[in-house]
C-alpha cells in the first residue's frame, strides 16, 4: 500500500517532518526490533497433519513490553502484521501507557476449522512463539477472529512451562484474571472521544445525529453509550447491510438483538439501506467501525457529516483524508479513538501483576481519565501547529518514544 493510501505511513512521515527529527532517527524509530515467521503444524480432526504460517512482529519496546493482538485471517501476512505492530507503538505512546508495539497472527480462515482444530492450532502457535514472549517482554491479546477462549489456551500453554502466569495475555475471561469493563472498552472509548469532539467543535451532543458503519463489538457499544449520552443514532450497518431511521433507531433493542444474533439482519425496526447509502447520510458524526479503507477516493465525495470519528483501524485512506481536510471535515484518528481497548488491556495486566482486582467503576473512571487527557493533548497541539488531528496524534506519540529512545541510547 502506498503512502498516499496508507494513512499511518503518511501520518508518520508528516509528523517526523513537523517534529524536525533527523532522518536517521526517524528510520530507527520505524524499523521493527524483531520479526518472527513460524511454521504451525497441527492435527486436523481426521488425523491429517496440516501446517500454517504464523507471525509475531515486535516493533519497539523503548517505553515498555511489546503489546498487541493476535489475529486469525486468511489475508494475514508479514506486511500487515508489521504495519499493525508499528501502529501499536504509537497508540500506546499516545495514551502514555508503558508499552511498545507488537502484533501477531496466522494466515488462516478460521471458519474452515472446528473448535478442537482451532485449539490445537492456537496451542501450537503459542508454543512456537514462547521464546520471545513474557509478562515483561511481550503480552499478546485478542484481535480479529480471536477471543477470550483462545487467550485462555495461550495462558494455559505458557503457564504449563513457566508457572501460573495470568499476566502473559490480556482479554481473558474474568474467571482467569480478565478485567471488568474490557469487552466494552473500545466502544466506550469511542463514545468518550466523540463527546469530547462535540464540545471542541461546538456541536450539541444531545440529539446530535450519529451514523455507525459496523455494528460489531466496537460499533455496538459505541452506539449504546452515545445513545445514553442523548445522541440519535440514525443509521447503523454490518456486512448484511444497513438500517436507517431519521428519528433515531431503537438502540437498546437493537443492541440486545445484535448481541444475541451477532448481526442486525432481521431486526424489524428501521428502513433497510445499503452500506453505500449509509455513508452518504446527512449526520453530525460518522463513525466507521468496520474495515480499513471504507472511506476512499471512490466514495469520499458522498460523505455528508460534520466530524468523522475513526473507530476502525485505517478506515479513511490518505487520499480521502486529504480531500476531507480541504473540505474542513475533521477526522478524529483511529490511533486515538479506538485506544480504549489497549488501555483497559493495560489495566488488566496491572491487576494481574498486583493480584488485585479493580471494580468496573474503577476501570471506567481510569479509562475516562486516560482518553480525555490524550484528546486534550492532541487537540492543543493541533491548535498550536495548525495540523490535522491525525498528524497531531502522531506527533505526540512519536515525540514521547523519541525522548525515551534518546535517554536510553544516550
Amino acid at each position: 500500500m502506498s503512502s498516499s493510501t496508507n494513512p499511518t505511513s503518511a501520518a508518520y512521515q508528516k509528523a517526523v517532518q513537523e517534529l524536525g527529527l533527523k532522518p536517521n532517527i526517524a528510520k530507527a524509530l520505524e524499523i521493527p526490533d524483531r520479526e518472527l515467521t513460524v511454521e504451525v503444524p497441527f492435527r486436523r480432526d481426521n488425523g491429517e497433519l496440516e501446517s500454517v504460517i504464523g507471525y509475531r512482529v515486535q516493533h519497539n519496546n523503548t517505553r515498555g513490553p511489546f503489546k498487541g493482538g493476535i489475529r486469525y485471517h486468511q489475508h494475514v501476512d508479514i506486511e500487515e502484521v508489521r504495519s499493525l505492530a508499528t501502529l501499536m507503538t504509537w497508540k500506546t505512546s499516545l495514551l502514555d501507557i508503558p508499552y511498545g508495539g507488537g502484533k501477531g497472527g496466522i494466515g488462516v480462515d478460521p471458519s474452515k476449522y472446528s473448535k478442537t482444530e482451532i485449539e490445537r492450532m492456537s496451542r501450537r502457535f503459542f508454543r512456537t512463539i514462547d521464546p520471545i514472549i513474557g509478562v515483561n517482554i511481550d503480552i499478546p491479546a485478542p484481535d480479529v477472529n480471536t477471543n477470550a477462549q483462545i487467550m485462555s489456551w495461550f495462558m494455559d500453554e505458557y503457564s504449563q512451562i513457566h508457572g501460573y502466569s495470568p499476566a502473559i495475555v490480556t482479554g481473558k475471561p474474568l474467571e482467569l484474571g480478565g478485567s471488568e469493563g474490557r469487552e466494552a472498552a473500545t466502544g466506550r472509548g469511542t463514545a468518550i472521544i466523540t463527546r469530547e469532539a462535540a464540545e471542541r467543535w461546538g456541536l450539541e451532543l444531545k440529539n446530535s445525529k450519529v451514523v455507525i458503519q459496523g455494528f460489531g463489538n466496537v460499533g455496538s457499544y459505541a452506539g449504546k453509550f452515545l445513545h445514553e449520552y442523548g445522541c440519535k443514532i440514525i443509521g447503523v450497518s454490518d456486512v448484511t447491510g444497513g438500517l436507517y431511521d431519521p428519528d433515531g433507531l431503537d438502540i437498546p433493542s437493537l443492541f440486545e438483538y445484535n448481541y444475541q444474533n451477532r448481526t442486525i439482519n432481521g431486526f424489524k425496526k428501521g428502513k433497510k439501506i445499503s452500506n453505500e447509502e449509509l455513508l452518504a447520510l446527512d449526520c453530525d458524526f460518522l463513525i466507521p467501525a468496520a474495515l480499513g479503507s471504507a472511506i476512499n477516493d471512490s466514495n469520499v465525495h458522498l460523505i455528508n457529516c460534520k466530524v468523522i470519528v475513526e473507530a476502525a483501524n485505517g478506515p479513511v485512506t490518505g487520499e480521502a483524508a486529504n480531500k476531507l481536510w480541504d473540505r474542513k471535515v475533521p477526522i478524529i484518528p483511529d490511533i486515538l479513538t479506538n485506544a480504549g481497548g489497549v488501555t483497559v488491556s493495560y489495566f488488566e495486566w496491572v491487576q494481574n501483576l498486583q493480584q488485585f482486582k479493580w471494580t468496573e467503576d474503577d476501570v471506567n473512571k481510569k479509562l475516562e481519565e486516560k482518553m480525555v487527557h490524550a484528546f486534550d493533548e492532541v487537540f492543543a497541539l493541533k491548535q498550536q501547529k495548525k495540523v490535522p488531528m491525525r498528524i497531531a496524534s502522531f506527533m505526540v506519540a512519536i515525540d514521547r518514544v523519541y525522548n525515551a529512545y534518546t535517554l536510553r541510547e544516550g
